[in-house]
């Protein structure tokens, strides 16, 4: 047990994570694009902030959450999203005084449900994710809808589908669950014992349900789109319009609810159509009224989260190239105890110029030491014996063209200039 993660929990060794720091290097560069800041709240939160906002009928708070009394006395609860701690910081910081709307991201932030690890799915999960609060139009939405549908493809993930729906207010949603409820009632019988707990404080949440006989019950539902009132149905009309100025397919889903209670208005799903079945690669929606309900100002709000464990197994699914980088821009070969130290000064001196540089500490012989530079890639080796040390003059060798040039040994700038001017 001691050598093994705990279940439903995934390492990242070291000969894997150049994949993530190449995904989180797009994302970076694509929220900079659109004028989007990081936010970094704490691994967990009070209990109380999940129940308020995800909602005590959800599969999360009843099924998934990682809940325990800490010294105190306090119920303490692991993120299991992320949404609820970002509008916490945002009220606590106060920044709905400063000037609107807020626009945050947060990246390969840790989240934690108990639930059965499967396809994509863990316990211990890691989520990017986009936040906006005081941007109550529809183009907000369908600008945020752009940036994941952007972003997924600019990673190289095919066969991309955008499914959205509008789940109204709850002044239309009221109608709503009636006509829900008169739908499922001669069914409820049936029915999972969940979706009957649920059946009058939540209704929505049946067609949520993942039990086969729960989901066979839901077939032919009443739609959400049917009741909107004026404003939610406006709000979906130019969210349609919105995308399709931006040259965005969706298709209308009337069964996408999302799993969390707080949306309102717009939801939608990025999924990608895999060989062994579809997959949600992104989800998210509207939520204006919870900012106030987790005791902020009244306040419209607007996100998406991403799973990057599935992000990353999505792309090597369809074959989307990740490069993976060399590992050292040069490596300085060394051997004698005078010239080990040689070596040692000159690596310090070459990293403090940019260069990514090593040596052996290892004592391995000159020919191992070779093997070694040849299998890392590095891009160019140095050779540091008692010859280079009598002389002050060492030969930087390119591996790939074998073309060598001299350099006194003490000329660090000199060797760094000429290695980072072939490597660009």
């Amino acid at each position: 047990m001691l050598t093994q993660a705990p279940k439903g929990t995934k390492d990242v060794p070291m000969t894997e994570s150049y994949k993530w720091q190449f995904v989180e290097e797009r994302i970076r560069q694509m929220t900079k694009l659109a004028g989007l800041r990081e936010v970094r709240t704490p691994m967990f939160e009070h209990t109380e902030l999940f129940l308020r906002s995800v909602g005590d009928t959800t599969d999360v708070v009843q099924k998934e959450m990682y809940t325990f009394m800490d010294k105190g006395g306090r119920s303490i609860t692991l993120k299991p999203e992320g949404t609820a701690s970002v509008v916490r910081s945002f009220i606590e910081s106060r920044l709905y005084s400063e000037v609107l709307p807020a626009k945050m991201y947060y990246l390969s932030m840790p989240n934690f449900r108990y639930e059965k690890p499967q396809n994509g799915r863990l316990r211990e999960f890691h989520q990017f994710g986009v936040e906006v609060f005081g941007a109550p139009l529809a183009t907000e939405d369908a600008e945020l809808i752009s940036l994941a549908w952007n972003i997924t493809q600019s990673l190289g993930v095919t066969g991309l589908e955008l499914h959205i729906n509008s789940i109204g207010c709850p002044e239309c949603r009221a109608k709503y669950y009636e006509a829900l409820r008169d739908f499922f009632r001669p069914k409820l019988g049936g029915m999972c014992e969940n979706c009957k707990d649920r059946f009058e404080r939540n209704p929505m949440r049946l067609l949520d349900c993942k039990e086969e006989k729960c989901k066979e019950a839901a077939v032919g539902a009443p739609k959400m789109i049917d009741y909107l009132c004026e404003d939610c149905s406006s709000h979906f009309e130019v969210l349609k319009s919105a995308l399709g100025a931006m040259n965005i397919d969706y298709t209308i889903d009337p069964q996408i609810v999302r799993g969390l209670d707080y949306y309102t208005k717009t939801v939608f799903e990025i999924i990608a159509k895999l060989p062994d079945g579809p997959l949600t690669v992104c989800g998210g929606g509207r939520y204006d009224n919870l900012i106030e309900e987790v005791g902020g100002p009244k306040m419209a709000g607007v996100g998406f989260g991403m799973g990057m464990e599935r992000l990353l197994m999505v792309m090597e699914r369809v074959g989307a190239e990740i490069p993976k980088p060399a590992l050292l821009d040069v490596y300085i070969a060394n051997y004698g105890d005078a010239a080990r130290l040689a070596a040692l000064k000159l690596c310090s001196e070459l990293r403090a110029l940019g260069v990514r540089a090593d040596i052996d500490h290892a004592g391995r012989s000159m020919r191992a030491q070779f093997k070694y530079a040849d299998k890392i890639d590095a891009g160019y080796v140095i050779t540091i014996g008692e010859d280079e040390m009598a002389k002050n003059q060492i030969t930087l060798r390119q591996m790939v063209s074998h073309e060598e040039k001299p350099f006194n040994l003490s000329d660090a700038e000199g060797i760094a200039g000429e290695i980072l001017r072939n490597l660009k």
